[in-house]
């Protein structure tokens, strides 16, 4: 079980925008990403980083094809990772070093994005588990994570977004096939129902 500073893990809904604008504020979590690096072509997510994210994000989320899980503290949003089918994250799917190990029917988990003020507290621990087991609450099977295994002791935020090989780890991922030495290809497979 995580051992994070008293957060509640939520899944998002349709009516959650609010709560996301807040937590990933002006900037978009990171550099204008807002959540939307892996679900657009590259090409198409350099050209419209900023506003046109956002839109593009805030319309996937209130017609509900965005999931993900926001981990709240006192009722403020402070903690975020997406997930979703592999195939919806076509950034990913064109990723050579990332490319699908077979053909199963995989979830990702494609990014955190933790506040400064919450980070290195096993929020993402929590943020994982609850997106492990909102992922079986939708029938999925295979849950897959593409973590950073750090080669420095400090690594900056803005490489870290996919989360790390030990929190995985911690949580029972089981890596499936690494392409280069830091970024290893993880698995969670769900119980049978």
């Amino acid at each position: 079980m995580s051992e994070d500073p008293g957060l509640i893990y939520k899944p998002i809904g349709p009516d959650s925008w609010a709560d996301l604008a807040v937590l990933f504020g002006e900037r978009g979590a990171r550099g204008g990403c807002w959540c939307m690096r892996w679900r657009l072509p590259r090409l198409q997510f350099e050209q419209q980083k900023g506003s046109r994210n956002r839109r593009t994000f805030k319309a996937g989320v209130e017609q509900g094809k965005i999931r993900g899980i926001i981990g709240y503290a006192g009722g403020i949003p402070v903690a975020w990772c997406s997930v979703g089918l592999r195939t919806e994250f076509v950034g990913l799917q064109a990723s050579e070093l990332l490319a699908p190990v077979d053909e199963k029917n995989v979830w990702s988990i494609a990014c955190f994005f933790i506040q400064k003020k919450f980070r290195l507290q096993h929020v993402s621990i929590g943020l994982l588990e609850a997106a492990v087991n909102y992922i079986q609450t939708l029938g999925g099977e295979i849950v897959e994570g593409y973590p950073l295994v750090p080669i420095k002791e400090k690594i900056p935020v803005a490489f870290a977004w996919t989360g790390f090989e030990s929190v995985f780890k911690s949580v029972g991922f089981v890596e499936v096939e690494r392409r280069v030495e830091i970024r290893p290809i993880m698995r969670y497979y769900l119980p049978e129902k």
